[in-house]
Parts: C-alpha cells; structure tokens; sequence
C-alpha cells in the first residue's frame, strides 16, 4: 500500500495502512553467523579486536588467517577463551601454533593441557609442552587415541620415566 500525496493511502482515507510483519521481522531474527558472512574481511578484522566474546568465538574459525589472528590480537580476549580455542577441533593450525608461541596464553597450565590434547595441534608445537604436564595428565594423554601417535608415545616415555624415579631404591645395590 502507498501513501498518495494529501497523506491518504491507496485502499481509502480513514483505512489504515497494512504493514508485512515478516519483512520487518527478518532483520531482527538474523542470527550472529549470518551477520558475520556478511561483513567485509576489514569488518570482520574490527569485530575481532573490539566484538564480543560470541563474535570472537565464530571468528577465530574464520578461514581468512588474517581475521582468525586478529582474534589473538584482542585485548577483551580472556584466558577462558583462549583455554576454549585450544580445545577447539575446527580452527586452523596456524592459530593453535599461535597460541602456543604467545608467552601471555602459555603460561596457563589449561591453554598447555587443551593444546596438547587436541587433535589438530602441530607435532612440533605439542611436543615441547608434554614435559609441563602432571602425572594425571601424562597418564591421560598416553592412553588419548585421538592424539598423534608419537605425542602419545612420548607421553608413555615420560610416564615410565617418571615411575622409574619414584621407585624406592634398595640400600646397597647401585
């Protein structure tokens, strides 16, 4: 329904006009994803350093690398969430490697256990971090099938080394 100048619609002067409520509604119910894809590489670079956490969880699986490492860039990043991106199984490699050489983000023994145990961290990255773990977790991460087999064998290694150690020894026999 137009308006027709004198401000009285098509169907009539005293009828009001009728709206379509789901052309208005469809905007509001877009969810967060769907905005997401519709933003630019640039905006999804902004929304990474200043969006929320919801924003910065979606973002980090971005397939451009530049926004995924513009999410470690954040300064509203917490350790919370970046414990959550080392658990998670669909970010890219790059990004677990990244979070693994920041100094700030492995320092906490949880962001180093969930690396580890997550099945898309790089060899090279996970290795180093296996001596960090306590026993508990050594025991865990020996008998973790998803991981790579030679992280799993050098966790087993550790753990035997470790049992060797605590042994209690026998006075005489050297």
């Amino acid at each position: 329904m137009k308006l027709i100048p004198g401000g009285v619609n098509e169907s009539g002067p005293g009828r009001p006009e009728q709206r379509n409520p789901a052309a208005d509604a469809a905007p509001e119910r877009e969810t967060l994803h769907q905005k997401i894809g519709r933003l630019t590489v640039a905006e999804k670079i902004n929304t990474a350093l200043m969006g929320s956490q919801e924003e910065r969880t979606i973002l980090v699986r971005d397939s451009n690398k530049i926004v995924a490492r513009a999410v470690l860039q954040s300064p509203k990043l917490s350790d919370q969430e970046v414990e959550n991106i080392a658990t998670m199984k669909h970010v890219s490699e790059e990004v677990l490697r990244l979070v693994a050489m920041n100094r700030k983000f492995i320092r906490s023994y949880g962001v180093a256990r969930n690396l580890i145990n997550n099945p898309r961290t790089p060899i090279d990255t996970g290795l180093p971090l296996i001596p960090r773990l306590n026993d508990r977790d050594l025991k865990e991460l020996s008998r973790n099938k998803n991981v790579a087999e030679v992280i799993r064998r050098m966790a087993n290694k550790l753990v035997k080394q470790k049992e060797q150690a605590n042994k209690p020894r026998l006075p005489g026999k050297h």
